[in-house]
């Protein structure tokens, strides 16, 4: 356990570790608020708000922005407690899933430009001849760079290959979302869409 004076002598010392962590956040603090340290702070870090003076607007906000609990003052030790352990599991599910998406983002590194074009080509479905006349190549062209496709993106199958692409895609435009303060639902249409241009420009 750590503690610490003020926001910004929290930012001046905490990282994210790769152990299961959290954050015990007053809402009132010395220098900035607690909600203004939250947008600070990297969305892997599970936050739980202490406050004497919440209110519904202020609760609905924090969790919107990630909060994992938000807890009135005088909190009793059971609830403190099990809101630490449930903000360390999500640490854990947030760690692991980030150690799954690097992995497949440096899958993704491995292509070349033009695999990419046809990975986001034949995710959506477009058979080997139409992924031939949208980039002006011809198909034997297409089966060579796909077959590529599928090795480095250690793909069994076309549905395997979707569900990759559509994990980076969705978790790269949340993150660019997110990065603008304009959170994108998670599975949605605009964020596949926008995401998939993405991947073609990764690297």
């Amino acid at each position: 356990v750590e503690a610490y004076g003020s926001a910004h002598e929290f930012l001046e010392h905490a990282c994210v570790r790769p152990t299961p962590a959290c954050v015990v956040l007053d809402v009132q603090l010395p220098d900035l608020s607690g909600l203004e340290l939250q947008r600070r702070l990297d969305a892997r870090l599970p936050i739980i708000f202490l406050t004497g003076h919440g209110d519904i607007a202020m609760t609905v906000g924090a969790i919107k922005a990630g909060a994992t609990d938000f807890l009135t003052k005088p909190v009793r030790e059971d609830d403190l407690l099990r809101a630490i352990a449930q903000a360390q599991a999500r640490s854990v599910e947030v760690a692991k899933t980030m150690r799954e998406l690097d992995e497949l983002r440096s899958r993704v590194d491995r292509l070349t430009v033009r695999e990419r074009e046809v990975m986001n080509l034949i995710v959506l479905g477009l058979l080997n001849k139409q992924v031939a006349s949208e980039l002006g190549t011809v198909e034997k062209t297409v089966k060579a760079h796909r077959a590529r496709v599928m090795q480095k993106m250690e793909a069994g199958s076309l549905a395997e290959l979707v569900r990759i692409a559509d994990k980076v895609a969705t978790a790269t435009a949340l993150q660019h979302a997110a990065d603008a303060r304009d959170v994108l639902p998670e599975g949605s249409l605009v964020a596949r869409n926008a995401s998939f241009e993405r991947i073609r420009d990764q690297g």
